[in-house]
């Protein structure tokens, strides 16, 4: 199909792009790689007056070390952050889960921002960004504030992101020695969206698992911590039976969808065998 008419504007600079945003209204939208947005306009699902394509912005695309924090720009690609070499070296699930995303022509096309600030909770990347505790610096007219993934994620399909501003950067915390990490997920076929998605990073000491980070893809409106597994983790041996025992909580307080693909209580039996699977790889069992 066609989509709707729009006006167009490629912004070279943050401030170019909130001056674009701000004179298109609350009917404006941001186009960060278009891997989400362009199939809704062809379906005439989405109807912007102005569309500001990002694509222009060179100081948001890129990967710094900060010290304690590797500083991602929003419009970097998948495939630029699966294949740096700051991001294997310090968050080594976030490449991996990266790698996983749909196939190489999205990877290449789409956006880490991008896909945050979309906000699909059937997405990889946002419940890896839970699991590192990652901070979103987002700009706006009255300068940057910068929102933590906890509160990042607000309902299905919405962020933090204002309709007049602009995801900029993410910080992703450096973890340190004795993290292990895994993404394990499950779907249908090749390239589609996951039935459930587990993030998962462990750190052991002395034999046990000293923590545990768990990220629930697909498991609610939003991106998930499953909170009752990591409690149950936390302190015991780093052992097969212990991480099953573990990972049977991986479920609760959680509210997956039932839909064409997959019932609730088979979206949770998927968090708990995932779960196992990702928390025993990560702790190198």
């Amino acid at each position: 199909m066609i989509p709707a008419s729009f006006d167009y504007a490629r912004p070279d600079s943050v401030e170019t792009a909130l001056a674009a945003l701000a004179a298109g209204g609350e009917d404006a939208k941001v186009l960060a790689g278009g891997q989400s947005l362009v199939p809704l306009l062809r379906l005439r699902l989405a109807y912007p007056s102005v569309l500001v394509d990002l694509g222009g912005v060179s100081e948001l695309r890129g990967v710094r070390d900060d010290g304690d924090a590797l500083v991602i720009g929003a419009m970097t690609t998948h495939y630029e952050v699966m294949t740096n070499a700051l991001v294997r070296e310090h968050a080594g699930l976030l490449a991996e889960a990266t790698g996983t995303v749909a196939d190489p022509a999205v990877r290449h096309r789409g956006t880490f921002g991008g896909s945050l600030a979309h906000g699909d909770p059937a997405g990889d990347l946002p419940a890896v960004a839970l699991a590192y505790g990652a901070q979103m610096v987002i700009a706006g007219s009255g300068g940057r504030r910068t929102v933590e993934a906890a509160d990042f994620f607000v309902d299905y399909l919405q962020t933090a992101v204002g309709p007049d501003e602009v995801l900029v950067e993410v910080r992703v915390p450096k973890l340190g020695a004795g993290w292990g990490h895994h993404y394990e997920k499950f779907h249908r076929t090749a390239q589609a969206w996951a039935l459930v998605g587990v993030a998962a990073l462990v750190r052991r000491s002395n034999g046990s698992i000293a923590e545990a980070r768990v990220g629930l893809t697909n498991m609610g409106t939003t991106p998930l911590r499953a909170s009752a597994a990591e409690a149950a983790l936390a302190g015991v041996d780093a052992s097969a039976a212990a991480v099953a025992s573990a990972a049977d909580h991986a479920a609760d307080g959680t509210s997956p969808s039932s839909d064409l693909h997959a019932q609730s209580d088979y979206r949770e039996h998927l968090a708990r065998v995932l779960t196992r699977r990702a928390v025993a790889s990560a702790a190198g069992l």
